[in-house]
């Protein structure tokens, strides 16, 4: 199992990345660091610095079709910077026409919204994007985790980083590594 974790050069919620991470790796995959720009990230813990991270590749150098799913954390900066990168908002719209399972946490379904995928769909996140989703044609609920099963594949999404055991079982049993 490869999976793709985007994120951009800064911003992403560390927890939201690392425990994830370390749940692919425990599950015997491989997770590729992909980002926009540079050589490393730099994670938050909220909204103070927090470790920093080296890049595995570029998102302009990879395709959906290398992975077998994608995993979008959240933290309120990394999303919105992703959402306005053209290459990261085609890569994760990729898997989606690819029929790949994507999992977003927090504030990564704005990702989401940018790459017009929420339509029709049902989704959970960070209660503040609640309004984004529903005006992108999705329906927003409060719960841990949702899995949403919408023409070819599934996405994945949670709240919080107090849902990242939920989100982790839920992603790596979709993602085709169990639970």
């Amino acid at each position: 199992m490869r999976v793709a974790f985007l994120v951009a050069p800064e911003g992403a919620e560390q927890i939201e990345l690392t425990d994830p991470w370390n749940a692919v790796k425990d599950a015997g995959g491989t997770p590729v660091l992909l980002s926009t720009d540079g050589d490393t990230v730099q994670a938050f813990n909220h909204l103070d610095k927090a470790d920093t991270f080296p890049v595995d590749r570029l998102v302009s150098q990879a395709q959906p079709s290398e992975f077998d799913g994608l995993v979008l954390p959240g933290g309120v900066a990394n999303p919105d910077f992703l959402r306005t990168d053209e290459k990261a908002v085609a890569f994760v719209k990729g898997f989606f026409d690819a029929g790949l399972p994507v999992a977003a946490i927090c504030h990564a379904p704005w990702t989401l919204v940018e790459a017009d995928v929420v339509r029709g769909r049902v989704l959970t996140s960070y209660p503040s994007l609640r309004t984004d989703i529903r005006n992108a044609g999705g329906t927003w609920v409060d719960e841990q985790v949702k899995v949403c099963d919408h023409g070819n594949n599934k996405l994945i999404t949670s709240r919080k980083p107090d849902d990242l055991e939920a989100f982790d079982k839920a992603f790596l049993a979709e993602f085709g590594a169990g639970g």
